[in-house]
């Protein structure tokens, strides 16, 4: 794999400069700055590797670049005591090196989506591992496969594909700005779910870098620790550098079509329905539906709107046919609709003009970062109409909440549960996304939103999956459970290591008391090993 060509940041310090002062790096003991970037230097075999100390005039811009959450960007919010921002893959191996040897938690972020900001927030002292240029993309279209290292966003790697072939696709985020590494290792799911499953699913090697600091691939680090990394969250197992992934073949003609209806237009009747359809529907065929508060009438009355969205992998012709055999109540026509391209889609779903450039698909910031909080649930049985009203009754007593309904069915059922680690398949209808934004930063603020959001989550506990209420990881939530420096007893990592993965659990709680028995690579809800 090779490595990008331009850095991030270049440091306003001169890198490995041993300062006189000690920072307490460690859990238990203060360990000197300078030694610890001695170890760096000695371990690496290529130039410098770029650290940055909250001294160093970059350190606030570097940190705050990828926090895609903020609230977890306030004033009170632990930061790291260093950030180390790899060049190389050997860097990431002396990263790993010598923050074992001197016992520093570390935390390793991709892109910075994690919804609970655990690729750089901890509770005790940390640095971070920022992947950010280690994003090489190497596409193989003849093959219809390709290398694409950790921190490339989703975006990037569909623009590199369409540079290629216009016929070739992946099934990963509709969010152009989500880094592949944690993105994948999560399990993974785009427009193409029903047709190709998760990203997780088409992934046919990986490298990483193990506790001791070992670049392994899918052949040396063998068939448990390989399983393991796709949708068990690679950041119990150690650092993802790279994935090798299947691309999919996509037709030169897509359709989408975005429906909205408000109560008053029928729209439970029809979020009904779609119960019942979206799920069956043919796999080239996504249907999701989109729950929101909107003004009704020029007064300001509120309403619920449900926004049916949709991607077709076919022609209008052929999707009007198998919407008036399917779905006839949603009232489709010709004029609802837009043919384009596969690629141009990616563009559509994220809010940019189809016929307008693909550059924007290379920009890695976005251009509204919320404040938020997120669950997840999945549901096995239809909701009926009127549990559906006393769902709406809620969230038009908080207008900032946005519901999502994800369906699954199509390949997403053809695919064993304990294929890999990601246990969602057959028999879930569909996904529950919760998601609750707000303005006011601080503390009051983020009490009442977070509390109004579990409380919605507490009232939708008869209407999903049971024993265990299943969730997300993806959707990282640590109402879920949490441990302190993920030092949770497997007793405790499985309440919510059950919800996450269900059976599945208990295999990679093997894999990791194998390949990590002291419990290095750590985070508040990372899976335990038996031997710590």
């Amino acid at each position: 794999m090779g490595t990008t060509s331009s850095p991030l940041l270049v440091p306003s310090v001169v890198l490995f400069s041993f300062l006189l002062f000690s920072v307490s790096l460690g859990t238990s003991s203060s360990i000197d700055h300078g030694n610890f970037l001695q170890c760096l230097s000695l371990h690496s075999q290529t130039y410098p590797i770029p650290v940055y100390t909250p001294n160093t005039s970059n350190y606030s811009s570097i940190l705050e670049f990828s926090i895609q959450n903020l609230r977890f960007l306030s004033s009170t919010t632990p930061k790291p005591n260093l950030i180390i921002t790899p060049l190389h893959e050997s860097h990431v191996q002396a990263a790993v090196i010598c923050s074992r040897k001197h016992g520093i938690q570390i935390k390793v972020r991709s892109g910075g989506h994690d919804f609970e900001g655990i690729s750089y927030v901890s509770d005790v002292p940390f640095v971070i591992i920022d992947m950010f240029n280690l994003r090489s993309i190497n596409v193989d279209a003849e093959h219809k496969t390709a290398w694409v290292q950790s921190a490339a966003t989703t975006g990037e790697v569909f623009y590199r594909i369409a540079e290629k072939s216009r016929t070739l696709g992946f099934p990963a985020a509709f969010c152009r700005t989500v880094g592949v590494g944690g993105h994948i290792s999560g399990g993974g799911y785009g427009s193409l779910l029903r047709k190709y499953g998760l990203a997780a699913d088409n992934v046919i090697d990986a490298r990483i870098v193990d506790v001791n600091g070992r670049i392994l691939d899918k052949k040396t680090m063998g068939e448990d620790l390989f399983w393991a990394i796709r949708g068990g969250g690679g950041g119990s197992f150690g650092v993802i550098l790279a994935w090798k992934i299947r691309l999919v073949s996509v037709p030169p003609t897509a359709t989408v079509f975005m429906i909205t209806k408000t109560l008053e237009q029928g729209a439970t009747s029809l979020v009904h329905r779609w119960q019942d359809v979206a799920h069956k529907l043919p796999q080239e065929l996504l249907i999701f539906t989109r729950l929101s508060v909107v003004n009704a009438t020029e007064k300001g009355e509120k309403t619920i709107q449900a926004s049916f969205n949709s991607l077709f992998l076919g022609s209008v012709e052929d999707l009007l046919i198998v919407m008036k055999e399917r779905f006839p109540e949603l009232g489709l026509e010709s004029k609802d609709c837009m043919e384009m391209s596969w690629i141009q889609s990616v563009l559509y779903f994220a809010g940019y003009p189809v016929e307008g450039s693909l550059d924007v698909l290379l920009n890695r910031t976005q251009p509204i970062r919320p404040i938020f909080k997120a669950k997840s649930d999945y549901v096995k049985e239809p909701i009926s109409q009127i549990r559906l009203e006393g769902i709406w009754k809620r969230l038009l007593k908080h207008e900032q909440t946005v519901m999502t309904f994800i369906p699954y069915g199509g390949r997403m059922s053809e695919i064993s549960e304990s294929e890999i680690p990601f246990p969602h398949r057959k028999g879930t209808l569909f996904k529950i996304l919760y998601y609750v934004p707000w303005d006011k930063q601080g503390a009051e603020a983020s009490v009442e939103q977070i509390s109004w959001i579990r409380r919605l989550y507490r009232y939708m506990a008869p209407y999903v999956s049971k024993s265990p209420r299943a969730a997300y990881l993806n959707y990282r939530d640590l109402d879920l459970g949490r441990s302190k420096n993920g030092t949770a007893s497997y007793t405790q990592a499985r309440v919510w290591g059950s919800k996450y993965f269900k059976s599945n659990f208990e295999r990679l709680v093997q894999v990791k008391s194998k390949v990590d028995p002291e419990n290095f690579f750590r985070n508040e809800q990372s899976i335990p090993a038996i031997a710590y």
